[in-house]
């Protein structure tokens, strides 16, 4: 699955869904700071689901309704940056088909699903 990381989310995520065989694009890799209509940018001209910790994406999709293969959005505090990997990883194997063209929240013990509006 081709994803790109805003920066926001631990290398320890990216690192494990590198390792799981997924092509990942890291913010933090690439050009830290970018605003998120550019890390949204990105993640559409790469074919690739977006994953974040930031809310704001929020309302890019369904304030601003911008067009989007799909959201993730990181909601794990409290947790070692290797317990999210573990939990990003396995939700993202356990939901793949339901991810794109979605927003999807990872809480723990939860995945909530809500298809985007985006154009």
């Amino acid at each position: 699955m081709n994803l790109v990381a805003d920066e926001s989310v631990d290398r320890q995520v990216v690192d494990r869904l590198r390792q799981d065989g997924h092509r990942v694009w890291y913010v933090a890799e690439m050009e830290p700071g970018i605003p998120d209509d550019a890390v949204l940018e990105t993640a559409n001209r790469e074919g690739a689901l977006l994953l974040t910790g930031d809310k704001d994406f929020g309302e890019l999709v369904f304030r601003q309704r911008r067009a989007t293969l799909g959201v993730v959005l990181i909601r794990l505090a409290g947790l070692s940056p290797e317990r999210k990997a573990t939990v990003v990883a396995s939700s993202i194997e356990r939901h793949a088909e339901q991810l794109e063209g979605g927003f999807a929240v990872i809480t723990p013990g939860m995945v909530r699903l809500r298809r985007s509006t985006g154009a």
